[in-house]
């Protein structure tokens, strides 16, 4: 206070911001740090934790393991929108890898990936990762349930358990020619060869059609590319009899034969790709990450992991730049009774 010719002036305390995690030194900006640098630049915390250090910052890694999950138990309802809207989509793709977690006693606990769209494209585009306890297929059925729209996914049959209509990856069909070519030696051509450039061609036609409107895709794939994939069928039907059953070639044949329905999906709609390869660019940072901090140590904290690289590769295939959206995220808005929103 203050006098003002005799009369003392109260002073006026301005109202406290709202903060997503009340009564802490965490600001927007600076959860927006940390988070951005572990799930964007896969820094991990013990890292971030010397880093604060040599700026002469105390700031321990389980303080800021405990804001991480804090963050994620707040923004639960933009996680619920999210995939609310995701799963109104039609199309989707998915994907999955493995995830060490301390408290848990199975030797592989796995971190799932949804999304939709194209960073080229319009509309909802959104990147989900689900952390859960195994790969069984009862998993993505739970995520997706009563999704029946279009689903890109690799091979594994787990996916079949969802009400979704699968679609095949060619990137993966060609993986397996590759390896059988590489079996033939060094210099050496052989049938591997010739699937491989086959399959080049529906590629080659992609290249081409990547600008143009889900109509010319399906028109200009119904005249080209049905072609191609039939004289690759009677190829694979000619060829299966004839290769050693033990041989790369035949598991490669065998297994574009196994997958040839979900395969040639793609001709089906013009708004589905060739390959999965969407899916796996997502959860590449994911898997770029673990390589540094190699685990999580808690369920809750796998859990939180998930929710965090939800926002951060939504916001990088909207072409937002993640500690930007973050921090503005995590500023909030104040609603009437003072506490924090999203």
């Amino acid at each position: 206070a203050c006098e003002n010719q005799g009369t003392t002036v109260a002073i006026q305390i301005a109202d406290v911001p709202p903060a997503i995690i009340p009564k802490s030194m965490a600001s927007p900006s600076l959860l927006a740090q940390i988070i951005s640098s572990k799930m964007h630049y896969g820094l991990p915390l013990y890292r971030q934790e010397k880093m604060f250090g040599q700026a002469g910052i105390e700031l321990s890694r389980q303080t800021m393991s405990r804001w991480l999950i804090a963050c994620a138990d707040k923004l639960e309802p933009l996680q619920a929108l999210m995939k609310n809207t995701l799963l109104e989509q039609p199309v989707l793709w998915a994907d999955e890898t493995t995830v060490n977690v301390l408290d848990v006693e199975k030797s592989n606990c796995y971190m799932w990936v949804y999304g939709c769209g194209l960073e080229s494209s319009t509309g909802a585009k959104l990147v989900l990762f689900d952390y859960q306890d195994g790969r069984g297929g009862k998993h993505p059925k739970a995520y997706l349930d009563g999704y029946n729209g279009y689903l890109q996914v690799d091979g594994y049959a787990g996916y079949e358990q969802t009400e979704a209509t699968l679609v095949g990856c060619w990137a993966h069909a060609r993986r397996k020619f590759v390896e059988a070519q590489k079996a033939q030696g060094k210099g050496k051509t052989g049938k591997a060869d010739w699937a491989i450039n086959h399959i080049q061609k529906l590629y080659a036609l992609e290249s081409k059609l990547k600008t143009q409107s889900a109509e010319v895709k399906y028109r200009e794939r119904q005249k080209v590319a049905k072609p191609l994939l039939q004289q690759l069928w009677d190829w694979l039907e000619k060829s299966k009899d004839a290769i050693p059953k033990e041989s790369l070639l035949s598991k490669a044949i065998t297994y574009s034969l196994n997958q040839w329905p979900k395969l040639i999906r793609y001709l089906d709609d013009g708004k589905l790709n060739i390959d999965n390869n969407r899916a796996e660019r997502a959860i590449k940072p994911f898997v770029i990450g673990r390589k540094a901090w190699l685990f999580a140590n808690t369920t809750s904290g796998a859990k939180a992991s998930a929710a965090l690289y939800s926002l951060v590769e939504t916001a990088k295939i909207n072409g937002l730049e993640p500690y930007d959206y973050l921090t503005t995220l995590f500023k909030g808005k104040r609603n009437p009774n003072r506490t924090f929103q999203a």
